[in-house]
């Protein structure tokens, strides 16, 4: 299933291990060396949910009425700590090969064993005829706790511990779990899983299982905590402030504070009552008590009926492979896939689910819709120390392994290197010192892991083609003859320190007016200082009226690119695109379409919009929205000496057109130092306006020796690896640091170069 919360994040980490080359992520504290994932936009439990009609709910209430001489009983109780897993042997699916141990070590919280097996479909006479627990008990038979109505907290794999509720198979309208397995209900969204025991914990050890970080991020996990501890506290008689309930409660102060006090009960053991407290009382255990009516009503996002030419699914066809996805799917595909019954791109080698939309951009296999998602957001996201964030197969991992080539950045999880390379890999992998990944080292095969021949080019199309909508493609303009070319009028929104102006000059192309709007004082200095007052400036863009663009107009080209701090998904506080900064996406529109040419007005018009890859994909796609067009993906690296992936939305002509280095553009990091100094690595990872981005590594080296020292790259050689002129920003005394901020936020001059180029056909050059 995929969680509506924290859908790929790290657990608790140990210590870095033997070869250098193994590390736990969250080691040195969650804020700073875990880029957090954003919001997906998916259901908590995968295929489609599953209700309770009215009338079924009726019938077997009035069923078991009539049976009320025949009570259920109170299953066991459930232990006050978790289970104590070591290493378990897991049982493959047959036929049995040599069962092997598990070889990836877990926290005491995170149970290393999930042996979660497929549900069956309820038949219509087992779905009609409930029987009472005297006769077939629930949960109660294998003796490990964990009966119905236990407050729990469950984990799936590569999810975060969520909370949830024990609740009866008649419940999910699915048949009965397995024997050492239960379903859960998940607070939050209300949906159902089944989970093994081992997967489980009582709701007792809250603090060993909330994770705060998920919490100050995910507004499900907010909820469902909430939800889950107003119940605790129920059961308990623990009395807490009540809240007013509107539309926004999750969001104000009152729920904020109630939350935090009943999170601070929890953390301090549900006193005074303790885990004793938390078990429901006699009637919750009974699956069809009256008690359990409010949680039988379906959810708002069902009161409306599915239109007739989509009836819900009947509960006796043949569920889906979607439908319910187990804790062993991906690694019982796999081993069909080594037994050759089953071909590798027939699988989603990241989550392995056999809905597969499209092949894996660097390795043989299949890859989800949702893995596809994951890819577009992550793939592109760094950590601090310049590595990716998430695996490269499965964009998700705890334990990840750090390719030792300094001029590699990827990252491969434990569990895809054991599970698709071959138990040990990952282990052998630590102990190589240095340690050569999947994508760079010198064979092309490592068990399933196949990398393919052509990636490079795979990757730029995975890009390219992975937008979801289809838009009529832009208007085009004919070049204009030479002797009817005037000079160009730009509007530059968002301005920086006038990377536009500048490479517009550098072109050779007459600018006859250049308006920018920007805020920030120090790239004002720099723009009027570097351009001799050419720059017009106009302050906030929420300042500027239709007025404003008729009187300083019309313009022939229209650019910007809105702060990205609240769209990029490595801002684990970022607000997106309707809040925050992100909203001022929306004064682009908005001054775009006063600025375009009107109805009747042939002129060539052109424009281009710019902003992180590493942002939500329904972010990207309302934006597509709105600006018409699908955005191109350009990686500076092509052409500069630095790592700096950004999505461009426009209508320049051959904005797609194959990214190629001139003479003149300096490719390697030492190209672009002083004399003297010689530089570590071939390319700088994404310079940004944070200090230590400018270290390289997971060991935090500095890019430069000099004189036998480590040193840090000078302002100077950072304007030179974004392509602009030596001292470009060296004006009004600025920092080194406030130099840098400004670089971080600016373009690379090589790429805006290659999109602006083509327009040398329509306006005069000097």
């Amino acid at each position: 299933g995929g969680l509506a919360g924290d859908k790929r994040s790290r657990g608790i980490a140990t210590p870095k291990m033997a070869g250098g080359r193994g590390r736990m992520r969250g080691g040195v504290g969650w804020e700073i060396s875990l880029r957090q994932r954003p919001v997906p936009r998916v259901t908590f439990q995968a295929g489609d949910p599953y209700y309770i009609s009215k009338r079924t709910r009726e019938e077997w209430l009035t069923k078991w009425k009539m049976e009320s001489p025949a009570r259920v009983q109170p299953a066991a109780e459930f232990p006050s700590q978790p289970p104590v897993l070591e290493k378990q042997e897991m049982i493959p699916p047959p036929p049995p090969p040599p069962q092997q141990q598990q070889q990836q070590p877990t926290d005491p919280a995170s149970p290393t064993v999930a042996t979660t097996p497929e549900p069956g479909p309820m038949g219509a006479e087992e779905k009609s005829s409930p029987k009472t627990a005297d006769t077939e008990p629930e949960y109660d038979e294998d003796g490990r706790g964990f009966g119905i109505g236990d407050l729990v907290w469950g984990k799936l794999r590569g999810f975060s511990w969520w909370p949830g509720r024990i609740v009866s198979w008649y419940m999910t309208g699915r048949s009965r779990a397995a024997e050492g397995t239960r379903w859960v209900m998940w607070f939050g969204d209300s949906k159902f899983s089944v989970v093994c025991v081992e997967k489980l914990m009582p709701l007792s050890c809250f603090s060993n299982a909330f994770h705060q970080p998920t919490y100050n991020k995910q507004p499900m996990y907010k909820k469902a905590i909430y939800e889950v501890l107003q119940a605790a506290s129920s059961r308990a008689g623990k009395a807490f402030r009540s809240c007013p309930d509107s539309d926004d409660t999750d969001s104000s102060k009152s729920v904020e504070m109630l939350n935090k006090q009943m999170i601070e009960w929890a953390m301090t053991g549900f006193q005074p009552s303790g885990p004793k407290g938390l078990e429901p009382p006699e009637e919750e255990r009974n699956p069809y008590k009256e008690v359990y009516q409010e949680m039988w009503v379906e959810p708002e996002a069902a009161y409306t009926p599915p239109p007739l030419k989509k009836p819900r699914k009947s509960s006796t066809e043949k569920p889906k492979a979607k439908d319910i996805i187990d804790e062993r799917t991906r690694e019982r595909l796999v081993y069909e896939v080594r037994q050759k019954t089953r071909s590798i791109e027939d699988i989603c080698i990241s989550c392995g689910s056999l809905t597969v939309s499209r092949e894996h951009p660097l390795f043989a296999g299949g890859m989800c819709q949702g893995c596809k998602n994951c890819f577009l957001e992550c793939a592109y996201q760094y950590d601090d120390d310049g590595y990716q964030s998430y695996c490269t197969i499965c964009c998700g991992g705890r334990e990840v392994l750090m390719c030792g080539n300094n001029n590699c950045c990827r990252c491969f999880c434990v569990e895809c290197v054991d599970l698709l390379v071959g138990s040990g890999a990952a282990h052998a992998a630590i102990k190589e010192d240095p340690w050569n990944c999947f994508m760079c080292g010198p064979r092309p095969v490592y068990g399933l892991l196949q990398r393919r021949q052509d990636w490079p080019s795979r990757l730029q199309l995975f890009f390219a083609n992975n937008h979801d909508q289809d838009f009529e493609p832009p208007k085009l303009y004919a070049p204009v003859m030479v002797e009817n070319r005037k000079p160009i009028r730009v509007l530059s929104l968002f301005d920086g320190i006038a990377t536009g102006l500048l490479v517009l000059r550098d072109l050779g192309i007459e600018v006859e007016r250049y308006v920018a709007s920007e805020v920030c004082e120090d790239s004002i200095t720099v723009g009027l200082v570097r351009h001799q007052g050419r720059v017009m400036y106009v302050g906030d863009v929420r300042s500027v009226t239709r007025k404003h663009i008729q009187e300083w107009g019309p313009f022939d080209l229209v650019i910007g690119g809105s702060p990205c701090n609240d769209l990029s998904i490595v801002n684990p506080a970022r607000k997106g695109l309707y809040e925050g900064t992100g909203r001022l996406f929306f004064e682009f529109y908005r001054l775009l379409h006063e600025a375009r040419p009107k109805e009747g007005d042939d002129r060539p018009f052109f424009w281009l919009f710019e902003n992180v890859v590493a942002m939500g994909v329904s972010d990207k796609r309302d934006i597509s929205r709105f600006l018409e067009c699908n955005p191109v993906m350009i990686d500076a690296k092509e052409v500069s000496a630095a790592h700096r992936a950004r999505y461009f939305w426009g209508n320049l002509p051959g904005m797609n057109r194959p990214l190629t280095a001139t003479s003149t553009d300096k490719l390697d990091l030492q190209d672009c130092l002083e004399h003297g100094r010689t530089a570590k690595f071939e390319k700088v990872r994404t310079i940004t306006t944070r200090a230590n981005s400018i270290k390289q590594g997971k060991d935090q080296h500095f890019p430069v020796f000099m004189s036998e020292k480590e040193d840090i790259l000078w302002c100077t050689e950072m304007e030179r690896v974004f392509g602009f002129p030596v001292h470009y920003t060296d004006v009004s005394n600025m920092s080194r640091l406030s130099r840098q901020r400004l670089l971080g936020r600016s373009w690379s001059v090589p790429v805006i170069r290659h999109l602006f180029a083509p327009l040398k056909d329509y306006f005069a050059c000097v």
